[in-house]
């Protein structure tokens, strides 16, 4: 079944396995590397040992940050 999520602001389709799916695989469908993001699910930051607990439903929010090194 086929999801309708908004994804940092835009209205986003996936279908993702397993239904309902966890966060961890909403990202892969997203294409994000899991190990280079943080996560806000309905408002809430999810730390990294809870997305494969946290489902994800029908018109979810989800807000997702890239980690991005650098330095001088």
């Amino acid at each position: 079944m086929a999801l309708q999520l908004t994804v940092n602001g835009e209205t986003r389709t996936l279908d993702p396995q397993p239904d309902p799916p966890g966060l961890l695989q909403v990202i892969e469908a997203l294409g994000h590397n899991p190990a280079l993001v943080v996560v806000e699910h309905n408002g809430t930051i999810v730390p990294r040992r809870r997305w494969p607990d946290s489902t994800i439903l029908n018109g979810d929010n989800l807000e997702i940050v890239t980690i991005v090194g650098g330095g001088s």
